[in-house]
């Protein structure tokens, strides 16, 4: 997104022991977007055209050892949407406070199946079953690189609301092992609402590029505390870009269920993106069968959008 202004400021810093003060600036950058979305017959669709507008807020700034932090505050409708500071400490990595965005942890690696658009399960019934999510409400945050792996870690404290003691996880990747690859496995502890109603996850996945093709695999679990509520979800997805504003995607979710007695649930989604200057033409449209598991439960979605940055 283009700056549309910039504000210049001098902020002390005097809780930071490693310098005394810094400099930086504040760029403002917005988004506004036309939608139009068709959900499947068995629902109401109402009036099916809406708009969003987002309004960014960045600024950064040096300090005197050579560190910069940076400030990210998002609001979408006019409403508070995300916000984080970062502190980059060059080569030993940067931490972050993070509210409302997945910037660390294995819930940003959720899902990094190769796509032109949304997510196959976005927009669905059952678009929660076999994602794995993990608080973003004040969460600290962790990543680096070191000898050809990225580090990425996240930790939330319970607020003392509906959860109990704390979730933490944390990634591991590399794209050095081979030309085009990148493989990653991540595991997390997610909070519950007692010290034994605790929620362990994992995943596992992997990209080849080749040219303008990209291909991948994900393979993720939750393990939930109650009997026969664990989800296992295999992901698969390949996109082109067909040439440098063109891109398409297709792709496939299957979320088996341990509960006795319940389908899988397959999701599947077909999505193009076309980008001129500063204007993204998209569209996608995404079917679900066994939403939730149950046989003959399913949903579909089609959207067409038109995004402009400033």
């Amino acid at each position: 997104m283009t700056n549309i202004k910039k504000l210049g400021l001098t902020a002390l810093a005097g809780s930071l022991a490693a310098t005394s003060a810094f400099a930086g600036a504040v760029d403002v950058s917005g988004t506004a977007k036309v939608i139009y979305a068709s959900q499947d017959e068995s629902e109401v669709t109402g009036n099916p055209w809406s708009m969003n507008q987002g309004l960014g807020f960045t600024g950064s700034g040096e300090l005197d050892n050579g560190m910069t932090i940076s400030y990210n505050y998002l609001m979408t409708n006019a409403v508070f949407s995300s916000s984080s500071l970062k502190l980059d400490m060059g080569d030993t990595g940067t931490v972050s406070l993070s509210n409302g965005v997945a910037s660390t942890g294995i819930q940003a690696y959720q899902d990094k199946m190769p796509t032109a658009g949304e997510n196959v399960w976005d927009d669905l019934d059952g678009q929660a079953n076999g994602v794995i999510t993990m608080s973003t409400a004040n969460t600290l945050g962790y990543s680096g690189s070191f000898a050809g792996f990225g580090l990425s870690g996240a930790y939330n404290k319970s607020s003392g609301g509906a959860n109990v003691g704390s979730s933490k996880s944390f990634v591991v990747t590399s794209s050095d092992m081979m030309d085009g690859v990148e493989l990653g496995i991540g595991m997390g502890d997610i909070a519950g609402t007692s010290n034994h109603a605790a929620t362990d996850t994992s995943t596992v996945y992997g990209t080849y590029t080749m040219g303008a093709v990209t291909a991948g695999l994900q393979l993720s679990r939750i393990d939930k505390s109650a009997a026969d509520s664990d989800q296992d979800r295999t992901h698969y997805s390949v996109s082109m870009a067909i040439n440098e504003n063109l891109s398409a995607s297709i792709g496939k979710s299957t979320v088996e269920f341990e509960a006795t007695g319940k389908d899988d649930q397959e999701n599947t989604g077909v999505a193009v993106s076309y980008t001129m200057g500063s204007m993204t033409i998209g569209a996608f449209t995404n079917n679900e069968n066994s939403s939730g598991g149950t046989a003959g439960s399913d949903d579909s979605v089609t959207e067409v959008n038109v995004a402009f940055a400033f």
